[in-house]
């Protein structure tokens, strides 16, 4: 007998609802530290006026920014969030504003399988609908005649540079949701290498070999190239100063960011240089689990030893959109399975076997915490691995657009699972690729030690995120956090005047050097010819 729930459901409605001075410093840091620790910051020193803005942006994007506006809530904020999905929350001191411009039927992301940088293509017609009508949309209009009573702006940094005239002489950070990018560090004056740091989309194995590593860097010149200097932000300017004559460019505006909160943590990709603007504050979203839902915990109970196999794609890419091939492949490889399988699918499935449940909305978190839940079958979405990881949930990961090829390799190389490609996949590939992960005992060892790793941090994230958004506010834009290689173009960068002046000099200093020693010969040779001569005459 097969299971579905609705999304009207009462399943599904409860869980949506100098050395002495150094002393004195390292004493003041691990009193902050511990005051952080047992959850006792300072009381803040004013009740402040915070708006996040996230009008692009999926979802999962919103879930990370919740924690931190419930936290910021908790202290006394008043926080307001400007954002394309459905309010979610009843929380004091929180209004959630929707805007109306999401009435479009959300984008097959499988169609973009193929696009020539990761599915990115898709914001080239999106987002430049987006700024064309987002001002016009009066609860965005309201907000935006009122930014002045914001004491700060917290911006989700993809996909959002339509919202920057907000940010004109006002002080604001952004939150890193995709975790690294290297062209936000670039523009924070932190430019990482692409030598080692793996571009937005894709990752190789390290070390990189010399083609891997010119690779890379080509795709994180091209990237960066097509998406701020060619192709969107440039569509997005025009529509912008037409708007807002009076204002900066906006990839002006962007360079006076005070701080990021990057959705990364060391223990879980890369260990990276930083500066004191960029703080990791990495699984913020991720808790531990709730009580199930009695239907859902008897079935997952009820799977016995041989477990549950979860199968989510996330919140983009919808399952009725995926083709039917894949439907009727996964269906025919599920029947073969002993294990339960959990499905997340938003539509109808006929012949769907007896031991699949399909349902369209989860509790994701609580079903990973799971200790019956064997395998994590995902899309390879960065939030996605941050809980199977919290949650010491080995994976199956099946990339579909964006990051997703990245956070999967990462799976790979860290054997937290495996990761297989939609244009290769075959009955026999899944199940052996299923039986590979739940019977080898190393990848549930391997995502146990990541997990400790991960929860092994002096402060929690949340309130890491906390302390460092009411430093920016407490000091008025902290422009003490900014590098000045912020400031530099990428002339002076990469000190490419010095470099020419050093060859112009290694020129002149070779060519006077030469014209020297032409002098010196042109003697030599002339004395020996004068005293040949003398001696010839004698």
């Amino acid at each position: 007998m097969s299971y579905s729930f609705s999304s009207s459901s009462p399943f599904a409605s409860v869980w949506r609802n100098m050395s002495s001075i150094k002393m004195l410093a390292a004493t003041y840091v691990m009193l902050a530290v511990v005051a952080m620790v047992t959850g006792k910051l300072d009381p803040p020193e004013r009740h402040c006026k915070i708006l996040m803005l996230t009008p692009v942006s999926s979802q999962s994007h919103k879930n990370v920014f919740m924690p931190l506006a419930r936290a910021l809530a908790d202290r006394g904020h008043q926080i307001t969030i400007l954002s394309e999905n459905p309010t979610s929350s009843d929380y004091p001191n929180i209004i959630e504003v929707t805007h109306e411009l999401t009435s479009q039927e959300p984008p097959d992301m499988f169609e973009y399988m193929k696009d020539w940088n990761g599915g990115w293509t898709l914001f080239e017609t999106l987002l430049p609908d987006y700024v064309k009508n987002l001002y016009k949309d009066p609860s965005v209009k309201d907000l935006y005649e009122r930014r002045k009573e914001f004491d700060l702006f917290v911006v989700d940094h993809e996909f959002n540079e339509i919202v920057y005239p907000f940010l004109h002489e006002a002080s604001f950070i952004m939150v890193n949701t995709p975790g690294i990018d290297y062209r936000q560090s670039a523009v924070l004056g932190n430019v990482f290498n692409p030598a080692y740091v793996p571009n937005i989309n894709s990752d190789f194995p390290r070390p990189f070999s010399i083609w891997h590593r010119f690779i890379n860097t080509l795709i994180q010149i091209v990237f960066a190239i097509y998406w701020r200097n060619w192709v969107i932000v440039p569509q997005l300017q025009k529509e912008i100063s037409v708007q807002f004559p009076e204002l900066p460019p906006l990839l002006e505006l962007e360079r006076n960011m005070s701080l990021a909160l990057m959705n990364t943590h060391f223990s879980i990709g890369i260990p990276l240089p930083l500066l004191p603007s960029q703080v990791e504050v990495g699984a913020m979203h991720c808790r531990p689990g709730n009580p199930l839902p009695q239907e859902l915990e008897s079935w997952i109970t009820g799977a016995g030893s041989t477990g549950v196999i979860y199968f989510n794609l996330g919140s983009v890419a919808q399952g009725n959109s995926m083709p039917v091939q894949y439907r009727e492949l996964f269906l025919r490889v599920f029947a073969r399975l002993p294990q339960r399988v959990i499905w997340k699918y938003e539509g109808e499935l006929d012949n769907v076997p007896d031991n699949v449940m399909i349902t369209d909305w989860l509790p994701q978190q609580d079903i990973l915490a799971h200790n019956n839940v064997k395998v994590f079958i995902t899309h390879g979405g960065l939030l996605s691995m941050q809980e199977a990881i919290y949650h010491a949930t080995p994976l199956l990961a099946l990339p579909i657009f964006s990051d997703q090829p990245r956070n999967s390799m990462f799976i790979r190389e860290s054997e937290l699972g495996d990761f297989l490609l939609w244009e290769e996949l075959t009955d026999d590939m899944i199940v052996d690729a299923l039986n590979k992960i739940i019977n080898n005992p190393k990848y549930k060892e391997n995502i146990l030690r990541k997990s400790k790793l991960m929860r092994d941090q002096p402060v929690p994230p949340t309130e890491l995120a906390v302390f460092w958004t009411e430093y920016v506010i407490r000091h008025k834009g902290a422009p003490q956090l900014r590098s000045p290689a912020a400031q530099l173009s990428w002339v002076e960068f990469l000190m490419l005047d010095v470099i020419f002046l050093l060859h112009l000099a290694m020129f002149f200093l070779y060519f006077i050097t030469r014209r020297i020693f032409r002098v010196i010969s042109a003697k030599i040779c002339s004395a020996k010819d004068s005293k040949k001569k003398k001696e010839k005459k004698e």
